[in-house]
């Protein structure tokens, strides 16, 4: 018995030892050291207020899902269906809507959660906040509104084309862009059409669309033909259009020029960057072109004070001065962690990445100097939007649907 009992004990003490090693079996030395952090000179240590669970996130799949802030809370969704809003400051959840569907059995069981989660509503382009309202959309081209404090649908109407980025709100307009090249100007307080209209689609582009913006009356749209559109907001007549990135190649792979980061308007210009390499600063008046360089994104951009700061498909941070273009830093420590746009938050900047990390940065210099594991070292917990911040916290969504918020010190 005694010699069985140190079998044991022999026995679990090798596992445990060998539980990264193990584990490491999963990955090639490439994959190792995209995985492995060089420690950092860390400055402060963020702090996690609360954090909540969604119930489900989305997955594998390519949803724009992010949370938005307003009114004193946070309203999140899961691809799945759920809308939800909770207490800025404790997370304590105010309301829940389901939006997935059920069949006449489960209804009339009463067992309709408890077993199933129904059909997926296919929430994917993220959360709009305005006029004490929620908007939404569905990859099945629905638009949804809901009270922001009791979350009551006020109404729900359907587009053709499937709604893959969040939509824009302004004048009383909700601006939808979609899958389908179609663009929407929809009455907020109803839902019905105001315009639309339409821009080419090519045979082969990124799976996603560029958000809308709506500012100064205009309606301010990157399409994947590489233009930059805008449109009169209240009639939909087109303003001006200027071509960002124009197609060339021989393959259709080579030819993809898409738009698919939000354009970014700031006194007076708009910042606009293209997947295949086209970064270029856009007079929002006249659609004159300022400044043009190269660079390769489709992650939302942001701006402090007068610098830039982007982050590229190969996951470089850089920061730019946004009078001229000229570079001012870059960070490449973080190649290959798809890293997220980075966010501004106090005198600094924060981006999270695929295996559950978020990063801190200084935004004089672009040394790293704080850092949080938010999920757990896993692709299921990876945090694929940038972190909406609102003062000095910030709240992050994780792909299987963990909503954090996080204190900056």
């Amino acid at each position: 018995m005694k010699h069985s009992f140190l079998f044991l004990l022999l026995t679990s003490s090798i596992l445990l030892s060998s539980c990264t090693t193990i584990s490491n079996w999963f990955y090639d030395e490439e994959e190792l050291e995209i995985r492995r952090l060089k420690p950092i000179d860390a400055q402060f240590t963020p702090t996690e207020l609360w954090s909540v669970d969604l119930g489900s996130g989305i997955g594998k799949f390519y949803s724009k899902l992010s949370p938005a802030v307003a009114y004193d809370k946070v309203f999140a969704a899961s691809r799945q269906g759920i809308v939800a809003a909770y207490d800025q400051a404790t997370g304590k959840k105010v309301w829940s809507r389901d939006f997935a569907t059920y069949d006449d059995e489960g209804l009339t069981s009463g067992l309709t959660n408890l077993f199933s989660n129904g059909v997926s509503a296919k929430i994917a382009g993220g959360l709009s906040v305005a006029y004490e309202t929620v908007f939404f959309g569905t990859e099945n081209g629905e638009i949804i509104a809901l009270d922001s404090n009791t979350g009551e649908q006020k109404w729900i109407t359907t587009v053709k084309g499937e709604v893959l980025a969040a939509p824009a709100v302004d004048s009383g307009i909700v601006l939808i862009n979609t899958g389908s090249g179609l663009i929407f100007a929809l009455d907020a307080d109803n839902g019905e059409e105001i315009w639309s209209s339409e821009s080419d689609v090519p045979p082969l582009s990124l799976r996603g669309v560029s958000s809308p913006t709506a500012v100064n009356g205009g309606a301010i749209i990157g399409t994947a033909t590489g233009k930059l559109i805008v449109n009169i907001l209240e009639t939909g007549q087109t303003a001006w259009e200027q071509v960002i990135s124009a197609a060339t190649g021989v393959t259709e792979l080579e030819r993809i020029v898409d738009i698919d980061s939000e354009p970014l308007v700031a006194g007076g210009n708009v910042y606009v960057i293209s997947y295949d390499g086209s970064l270029a600063a856009v007079e929002l008046r006249t659609g004159r072109v300022i400044w043009k360089r190269e660079y390769k994104s489709y992650r939302r951009m942001s701006l402090a004070g007068s610098t830039l700061y982007l982050v590229d498909v190969d996951s470089n941070l850089f920061a730019l001065d946004s009078r001229n273009g000229v570079e001012l830093w870059r960070q490449g420590a973080l190649k290959e962690r798809l890293l997220t746009g980075a966010s501004p938050v106090g005198s600094y900047l924060v981006a999270g990445d695929k295996y559950g990390f978020l990063h801190w940065f200084d935004q004089a210099d672009g040394k790293i100097v704080a850092r949080l594991e938010v999920g757990d070292d896993d692709e299921d917990e990876s945090i694929y939007h940038s972190p909406v911040v609102d003062g000095d916290t910030l709240y992050t969504q994780t792909r299987d649907g963990k909503l954090v918020a996080i204190k900056t010190p």
